[in-house]
């Protein structure tokens, strides 16, 4: 284990205890884009924690490329509040199926966080593609206010 840590702290720079909790030693061997998503992820995750307000009912991130596609379970007529952000670069747009009237549906990739405030269907898909060209790590947040 002490071997971990020194890993850990040679690896981490000038981050230290981030770098040993948030990723193993073995990350200082993946190449610069497996690098980059594990630090977007974390701006992703920092972003969204940052906003959390409720019960958090679900939460996750994915690349871009990826994008998201999930039937999250809301109660009917409930309100929850819905939190996306994407780092990195282009922008992502969003779904809602059923179409939500008034619904932002781009979330930039600059890291600024895109708020939907939603009066649940009886069922709910949100499916998240990321435009043409675009890159980095998206993640939600759906909170029951």
């Amino acid at each position: 284990m002490s071997a971990f840590l020194l890993v850990s702290c040679t690896s981490g720079g000038d981050h230290g205890k981030d770098a040993g909790s948030s990723s193993p030693a073995p990350s200082s061997s993946h190449t610069g884009i497996g690098s980059s998503e594990t630090k977007q992820t974390k701006q992703v995750q920092d972003a969204l924690g940052a906003v959390r307000n409720g019960t958090l009912v679900e939460a996750g991130t994915e690349r871009v490329t990826d994008g998201i596609h999930t039937e999250p379970s809301l109660s009917e007529g409930k309100s929850y509040r819905l939190n996306f952000t994407c780092v990195g670069s282009g922008s992502a747009q969003v779904k809602f199926t059923p179409t939500i009237k008034g619904a932002k549906t781009t979330v930039p990739c600059d890291q600024s966080v895109v708020e939907q405030r939603i009066a649940a269907p009886k069922s709910l898909r949100i499916d998240v593609d990321g435009a043409k060209g675009a890159t980095g790590v998206i993640g939600w947040q759906i909170d029951a206010t």
